[in-house]
Parts: C-alpha cells; sequence; structure tokens
C-alpha cells in the first residue's frame, strides 16, 4: 500500500508538471486575492457541490487574513445539466470586469436550493449585467473550451470530485 501512495504522488507530481500552464497561467481562470501573490490556491468547484458550500466561508478568510495569496477558481460541474448551466454562465461573468465575481460566487453558494441557469442568471442581473446577453454569451463555443479545460485537469490528475485542491505540487 505504501509502495502504492509513493507511485501515485510521483505520478501525479508528473501530470501537475505536465499540466502546469492550463492550471497556473491559463488567461481564461478566475483570479481572487492577490494576482501577484506568492502563494496560489487552485480549486475546481462545482456550484451544487455541498462540500464546495461549506468551504466557502473557509476560502473568504483565507482571503482576508492573506494579502499575498492569489486564488485560481476552475469552474469544474460534475453533479447536473444544472451544474454545467451555472458554470457557463459563471465563465461569462468572470469575463466581465465591470462586475465583481467574488460576489457573484458568494451569492450562488450561499443561496438555497439548487443552483441552476435561472439562479446564475438572477445572480448576474443583480450585479448589473442583462440576463438575455449573458444567455447568449454562454452558449458560445470559447465558454464550454474553458469548462473543458478544468475537465482536462481533471483527468490528467485523475480527479473526480469537488471541491479539488491545488498547492504547488499536491
Amino acid at each position: 500500500r505504501t509502495k502504492r501512495r509513493i507511485l501515485e504522488a510521483a505520478e501525479r507530481k508528473g501530470a501537475l508538471a505536465s499540466l502546469q500552464t492550463v492550471i497556473y497561467d491559463d488567461p481564461d481562470h478566475i483570479v481572487l486575492g492577490n494576482p501577484e501573490g506568492d502563494v496560489t490556491l487552485v480549486e475546481l468547484f462545482d456550484y451544487n457541490c455541498g462540500y464546495c458550500r461549506s468551504a466557502l466561508p473557509d476560502l473568504a478568510t483565507l482571503l482576508a487574513e492573506d494579502p499575498n495569496l492569489r486564488v485560481i477558481l476552475k469552474e469544474f460541474p460534475i453533479l447536473s445539466q444544472c451544474s454545467v448551466d451555472a458554470a457557463k454562465v459563471g465563465v461569462v461573468v468572470a469575463r466581465d470586469k465591470s462586475v465583481d465575481y467574488w460576489q457573484f460566487h458568494q451569492k450562488l453558494f450561499t443561496g438555497r436550493g439548487q443552483v441552476s441557469k435561472d439562479t446564475a442568471l438572477a445572480a448576474a442581473q443583480e450585479l448589473g449585467l442583462n440576463p438575455i446577453e449573458v444567455g447568449l454569451a454562454m452558449e458560445a463555443s470559447d465558454v464550454n473550451s474553458v469548462i473543458a479545460k478544468s475537465f482536462q485537469i481533471a483527468d490528467g490528475l485523475n480527479v473526480s470530485g469537488t471541491p479539488t485542491y491545488i498547492i504547488g505540487d499536491e
């Protein structure tokens, strides 16, 4: 068992090294905290994941306590079609620099019930975005490619659940 764990750890480190660019340098990922921070925490998440929801206060605390923390969020909608639709809205919202993505993120995780396309569009509208425009933009192929990159990371690291965290080579 110990040998297997050592081998698996070595494989993960190799996979992390080969995926470094898509994990850390992707221009499409969402960055919270200090973009030039000396520590980077990557989270793959699903808006309908109860564990992701439970972890949100800890993430908020980390961001508040460490001004040198860079957090990279990766949409990884694995639980339902509602998760996929919400993730697509999230990608569109994150691209709009006129709104605060963190507010959107918190709104979806602190709301009640399942997060769906309608829930996500309503949260985007509360931030001042036009839900019709966001709804149209979420169907673009480049939005799907952002989410596909998260699945590429997950496949490469043999990850199948959320939340998944990456720090350094762990």
